[in-house]
């Protein structure tokens, strides 16, 4: 008879492959019903199977353990790409991070080489496809330095809709930051590629410095470029209700 301490140290067996960074606990159930993953040996196809920490889960026949979830930020430097390795050979985000904990962790979406600021990393597979999934679009905040001064009139027609060569798009909040009209902050939903620094070169201007300084409810204050942190409990909180824009 299972007594009330197993009880509580169960998981139910989609968040477990979850857990594990493998996919998010729906797509995990769509794995379940395939008859691609298996508890000691005996492939589970019941929905709301839960496991033991003792139990070895196995997926297209391969070990796979349950990693405790981490979430850490980075506030990255420029010259970094936003990927596990690079074949060219180039310095990725996870020379900074690599050592910050035994568990592996993953950036959630990316950003250019050469953009800056909030990166957030985690094995929490369902997280990252709800933050990087194109329905969700999730508030971010820029702060973008151009080559040259823009106008009033140009920052309007961000403000109002513009059309690019993958469809309209708007800022949500747009507005200069300081007398040099060439520092500008800039509030956007979209997750579409390059979509900040495509938004300014359609009015011929180049980007000299993007930096992310918000997202998904979270913000790099106080936090130096290069330098990382796990989120606390109440930025956790926030991130996993959504209770942010």
């Amino acid at each position: 008879m299972e007594n009330q301490d197993d009880k509580q140290n169960t998981t139910r067996l989609n968040k477990y492959i979850a857990n594990a960074g493998i996919c998010s606990r729906r797509e995990a159930d769509k794995l379940i019903s395939s008859g691609k993953v298996s508890v000691n040996g005996k492939t589970i196809t019941e929905m709301g199977f839960k496991v033991m920490p003792t139990d070895q889960v196995s997926y297209k026949g391969k070990l796979i353990r349950a990693e405790k979830p981490v979430y850490l930020m980075l506030n990255k430097p420029k010259g970094y790409v936003t990927t596990l390795d690079d074949p060219q050979n180039r310095k990725t985000v996870m020379d900074i991070i690599g050592n910050a904990c035994p568990e592996r962790i993953y950036p959630v979406g990316r950003l250019d080489m050469d953009t800056t600021g909030l990166l957030l990393f985690t094995n929490d597979g369902e997280l990252t496809k709800q933050l990087t999934h194109p329905s969700y679009n999730k508030k971010k905040i820029y702060h973008v330095e151009l080559d040259m001064p823009a106008s009033q009139d140009q920052i309007d027609k961000i403000a109002k809709g513009i059309q690019l060569e993958d469809g309209p798009i708007k800022a949500d909040e747009i507005a200069f930051l300081d007398n040099s009209y060439k520092t500008i902050g800039i509030e956007i939903h979209s997750g579409r590629n390059r979509i900040v620094r495509r938004i300014f070169e359609h009015f011929g201007f180049i980007v000299i410095k993007l930096d992310r300084v918000y997202f998904a409810g979270l913000t790099k204050k106080n936090l130096p470029r290069g330098k990382y942190r796990f989120l606390t409990q109440k930025e956790l909180s926030v991130l996993k209700t959504g209770k942010y824009e």
